[in-house]
C-alpha cells in the first residue's frame, strides 16, 4: 500500500515552493500519496503550526510521514531532524514544531545530514523533502542521521487554579475564522469570562445570537470563544495569550 505524506507549512501556494517540495517527494516515492495539511500558517509562526499538527498528526494511518516546514532559523545552527513516534514518522526543524509527537514515549529521533549542495534558505526542498521521500520509501529512521537526546520540545501552557477555585487559561490561537481558541478543556456547564464578558458555555455557535458572543468547546476538546457570523479576535480584542477564566456551573 503506498504511503501517505502529508504537507504543512507557511509557503503559501503563490510561489511555487511548495511544487518543488512535492516534485523532490516524488521523486523518491514515486507511490506516494500527498496531502496538503495547509500551506497557510502564518509566516515563521512555529507555535500555530505545532498545534496544527497536534490536532492532525494521529487521524492520519500508521505509517503516514508528516513533512513540516515552518522554519524561521533556516540555515542556521538549528538541526533537522527525523521522528517515529506512534508508527508515524515526522521530518521537520528543532524548533519545537514537532512536540506533538516529541511528547510520546519511547519515540525515536535522528539529527539529518544537510547534503553539501542543499540551499541555505531552502532545507524543506533539500533536506526535508529528500528525508520524507526516504522513509515513505521504506527506509529505516536510523539509515537517515544520528540519534538525538534532547530535542527542542514545546509546551502548551497549563492552565492554574485561582484562589476562588477558577481556573485561569489562556487564548493559544485564533483560527481563520476569528475564533478564540483556549488551553482549557471543555466542560460541559460552567461560564468563562474574557474581554470583560461572563458567557455561559453553549454547545453551538448558533446558541448565540447573530452578531453576539459565545463560547463552546470546539472540536478539539478545548474552550472556545466566538462571535456568531463574525470574528471574535478583532470584536472582543482578543489575542494569543489573552486571558480566559472558567469558572464551574454551581
Amino acid at each position: 500500500m503506498p504511503r501517505v505524506i502529508t504537507l504543512l507549512t507557511d509557503f503559501g501556494t503563490a510561489d511555487g515552493y511548495v511544487g518543488e517540495m512535492k516534485g523532490v517527494l516524488l521523486a523518491g516515492a514515486p507511490d506516494a500519496m500527498l496531502v496538503d495539511i495547509t500551506h497557510d500558517i502564518p509566516a515563521q509562526d512555529v507555535e500555530a503550526a505545532r498545534l496544527t499538527l497536534a490536532r492532525v498528526w494521529r487521524r492520519f494511518p500508521a505509517g503516514t510521514v508528516h513533512l513540516v516546514v515552518v522554519d524561521p532559523g533556516v540555515g542556521r545552527d538549528r538541526a533537522a531532524l527525523a521522528v517515529a513516534s506512534d508508527e508515524r514518522f515526522l521530518v521537520g526543524p528543532d524548533n519545537g514544531v514537532l512536540s506533538p509527537a516529541l511528547l510520546i514515549t519511547g519515540n525515536r529521533v535522528v539529527a539529518l545530514e544537510s547534503p553539501a549542495n542543499a540551499s541555505a534558505t531552502f532545507h524543506g526542498r533539500d533536506v526535508f523533502a529528500p528525508a520524507a521521500a526516504r522513509l515513505a520509501a521504506g527506509a529505516a529512521i536510523e539509515t537517515l542521521g544520528s540519534p538525538v537526546s534532547q530535542p527542542r520540545v514545546r509546551r502548551t501552557p497549563e492552565p492554574r487554579r485561582t484562589g476562588d477555585g477558577a481556573l485561569l487559561g489562556e487564548v493559544i490561537s485564533i483560527d481563520r475564522f476569528g475564533n478564540a481558541i483556549t488551553n482549557l478543556v471543555g466542560m460541559r456547564t460552567g461560564t468563562v469570562e474574557a474581554a470583560g464578558l461572563s458567557l455561559p458555555l453553549r454547545r453551538t455557535y448558533g446558541e448565540a445570537p447573530v452578531g453576539g458572543p459565545v463560547a463552546i468547546v470546539g472540536s478539539s476538546g478545548l474552550i472556545e470563544i466566538a462571535v456568531r457570523d463574525g470574528h471574535a479576535a478583532r470584536v472582543l480584542h482578543l489575542t494569543r495569550g489573552t486571558a480566559v477564566l472558567y469558572r464551574a456551573a454551581p
